[in-house]
C-alpha cells in the first residue's frame, strides 16, 4: 500500500506517539509498504527515535513545530497539507496526536483520500482544553476511524465519536534485551523515565523515595527525563535530603542501557493513555510499581502478578512507599513480576503484532473508503 502518516513534529522530538509512529512506519516499510511522513519540521533535522532509511520524509517547514502555531500559520498548514497529500496520492492517510489529525481531516474534507486519526492522551487531558475538544470532536465527522490506546479511553468519550474509534495499543520493543537484574551489584537503581511535568507526579516518588531511603542504603533513584518543574524538583529533592540518593541526568538517547542498569521500575503519574515506558520497563524484565488509580497504568499492571499497584489514599507517597519497600527487600519478589510482565508484554504488545492490527485497520479503511 503507499500510506502517509504525518505528525507535527519528529526531529528532537522524545515523545512517545514519536517513537511509536518511527516504530510504526519502519515496520510498514519493511513489510514492503511505500511509507511517507510528512511533518512541519524545518527541513533537514533528524528524527530523535530510529526510522528506517526507506521511509520518506517530507518536512514543511511552516512556523515552529515545537510551540502552539497562530491562526495565520495554522491556516497556512491546513492548505499545505491539503496540497501536499494530493501530490502524494497515497491510499489512506493517517494524522498521530491531535495536533495533527485534526488539520488533516479538514485539510482533507471532500477528497477521496480516507483520514485515520491515531489519539495518544486520554479525554482528561482536554478538561482545561474545551477547544482543542471541541475541534477533536469536529474533525471526527472527517474520519474514517479514530485509533485509541484502550477500551476504557474509548468508553469515556461521547458515542458519536465512540462509534469511529479502534483500539489500538502502542508497540513495545521487547526484542531490545533483558535487564541485568541478577547481576550483584554495590548499588541498586530504581529507575524512573518521564517529562518533569504535573501529571507525572515527581513530588509523590520523591517524597515516598525519602520514607525508604534510609532503609536502603544501597538504593538510588534515578529520574530520566526533562521538564518545566526541574528547577521545583530539584529544590525539593535538597529539601528531602536526596542528595546523592537521586538522579536527574535529563533525556538521553540510550536509553536501553537505563533500562539495562536498574534493578526495579516506578511510575507515579495520575494518568497515562497507555504508559510506554511502564510496558517497555516491564519487557526488559523489571519489576514495576506504579498507582492503582492511573489509566494506563492499571491496564498494563496486574497487580501482585505482573507488578504492583500503590493504592491513592489516604497517603500517596506513603502508599507508594510501602509498595516500594514491598519490591527492593525482596529479590524473589523482584524475579518473579520481572518475569511475568516480559511475558505478558511479549505477548501482547510486540512490533510484529502491533503492526499487524495497523495493516489490517489500513486496508480495510481503503477497501470501505
Amino acid at each position: 500500500m503507499k500510506l502517509l502518516f504525518a505528525i507535527k513534529r519528529l526531529s528532537s522530538a522524545v515523545g512517545g506517539a514519536e517513537r511509536v509512529l518511527c516504530s510504526i512506519c519502519s515496520e510498514l516499510a519493511a513489510r514492503g509498504h511505500d511509507v511517507t511522513i510528512v511533518t512541519f519540521d524545518q527541513p533537514g533535522g533528524q528524527p530523535f527515535y530510529p526510522l528506517d532509511a526507506r521511509v520518506r520524509r517530507i518536512d514543511l517547514g511552516i512556523g515552529d513545530s515545537a510551540r502552539t502555531a497562530r491562526l495565520g500559520e495554522t491556516l497556512r498548514r491546513i492548505f499545505a497539507l491539503r496540497r501536499v497529500v494530493m501530490d502524494e496520492n497515497p491510499q489512506v492517510a493517517t494524522g498521530f496526536m491531535h495536533s495533527m489529525f485534526v488539520l488533516l481531516a479538514f485539510s482533507l474534507a471532500g477528497t477521496r483520500i480516507p483520514v485515520i486519526g491515531s489519539e495518544h492522551i486520554v479525554p482528561e487531558h482536554y478538561r482545561t482544553r474545551p477547544l482543542q475538544y471541541a475541534s477533536l470532536i469536529a474533525a471526527s465527522f472527517f474520519l474514517a476511524k479514530l485509533t485509541v490506546l484502550s477500551e476504557s479511553i474509548r468508553g469515556r468519550y461521547p458515542l458519536p465519536v465512540r462509534r469511529k474509534m479502534v483500539v489500538m495499543p502502542n508497540p513495545v520493543a521487547a526484542e531490545n534485551g533483558k535487564a541485568d537484574t541478577a547481576v550483584a551489584r554495590s548499588r541498586h537503581v530504581l529507575l524512573n523515565v518521564a517529562r518533569l511535568d504535573p501529571q507525572k507526579d515527581h513530588a509523590t516518588l520523591l517524597h515516598a523515595f525519602a520514607h525508604v531511603a534510609p532503609s536502603f542504603p544501597d538504593w538510588d533513584l534515578t529520574i530520566i527525563g526533562d521538564g518545566s518543574l526541574r528547577q521545583e524538583l530539584e529544590s525539593l529533592m535538597h529539601e528531602l535530603d536526596l542528595d546523592g540518593r537521586v538522579h536527574m541526568p535529563g533525556v538521553t538517547n540510550d536509553i536501553d542501557s537505563e533500562y539495562q542498569h536498574a534493578d526495579a521500575f516506578v511510575i507515579a503519574s495520575r494518568y497515562e493513555a497507555f504508559g510506554l515506558v511502564t510496558a517497555e520497563a516491564m519487557s526488559r524484565g523489571l519489576p514495576v510499581v506504579g498507582f492503582a488509580d492511573c489509566p494506563g497504568t492499571n491496564e498494563l499492571i496486574q497487580n501482585g502478578n505482573t507488578g504492583l499497584l500503590a493504592s491513592a489514599n489516604p497517603d500517596r507517597s506513603l502508599s507508594l512507599a510501602c509498595e516500594l519497600e514491598r519490591l527492593m527487600s525482596d529479590p524473589e519478589l523482584r524475579r518473579r513480576l520481572g518475569e511475568a510482565g516480559r511475558s505478558a508484554i511479549g505477548r501482547d504488545y510486540s512490533i510484529r503484532h502491533v503492526c499487524g492490527l495497523w495493516e489490517s485497520l489500513l486496508e480495510s479503511t481503503c477497501a470501505d473508503f
